[in-house]
C-alpha cells in the first residue's frame, strides 16, 4: 500500500524566497539556456557555436588579440578558451600564432575565411532580436540592467573573497 505525499507546511515569508521560481539566478540560467537552443539552430548556417560566435565578435571588432586578452574579453580561461580556439583554427576561420614581441604569447587572427564570414553572420543579431519578442529599445535597457547586475556581482564576489582572506588571517 503506497502512502500518500504530506503537503508541505506552509512557508513563512523568508521561507519563499527559498523556492526556485524566486530565484533570479535561475530566471538568468533559464533564459541563458533558452538563447543557447535559438543560438544554435540560428547559427549553424554558419557552422558555429555559441562560444565559438562569441570568439569570431571580438576577433570582427579588435582584430589580432593575445588568447589572454580573448579571454578576458569573452570572461574565459584559457583552459576553456584553447579548445574553441583549436576548432576555429581547423575550421580555417582563425590562426594562432607566437607573437613577434613576446614569444610567451599566442596571438589569435582571423584568416580570409574568418573576415569573410562576418558579412555572412550581420543578420544574427536582427533574428535573436526578433526571437526574443522585445524591441530594440527593450533589448537595450536589458542589456544595460543585466551590464550593471554583472558589475555588482563582481564587485560582491571580490568583497566575498577578501573578507574570507581576511577571516583567515585572523
Amino acid at each position: 500500500m503506497s502512502h500518500p505525499a504530506s503537503a508541505p507546511a506552509p512557508a513563512s515569508a523568508e521561507e519563499n524566497w527559498l523556492r526556485l521560481d524566486r530565484q533570479i539566478c535561475f530566471s538568468l540560467h533559464a533564459a541563458s539556456r533558452a538563447f543557447n537552443g535559438v543560438y544554435r539552430v540560428i547559427l549553424k548556417d554558419l557552422g558555429l557555436t555559441y562560444p565559438q560566435y562569441l570568439v569570431m565578435l571580438v576577433l570582427w571588432e579588435e582584430g589580432t588579440l593575445p588568447v589572454k586578452r580573448l579571454g578576458e574579453h569573452l570572461r574565459l580561461d584559457s583552459g576553456t578558451l584553447s579548445p574553441l580556439l583549436k576548432r576555429l583554427e581547423s575550421a580555417g576561420l582563425v590562426r594562432r600564432e607566437r607573437s613577434t614581441r613576446d614569444e610567451r604569447s599566442v596571438e589569435v587572427r582571423l584568416t580570409e575565411e574568418g573576415t569573410a564570414l562576418r558579412e555572412r553572420a550581420l543578420r544574427v543579431p536582427r533574428r535573436i532580436a526578433a526571437a526574443t519578442g522585445f524591441d530594440l529599445n527593450e533589448i537595450t535597457e536589458l542589456r544595460e540592467r543585466l551590464d550593471r547586475l554583472t558589475g555588482a556581482l563582481d564587485a560582491a564576489a571580490l568583497s566575498e573573497e577578501e573578507d574570507t582572506a581576511q577571516e583567515r588571517r585572523a
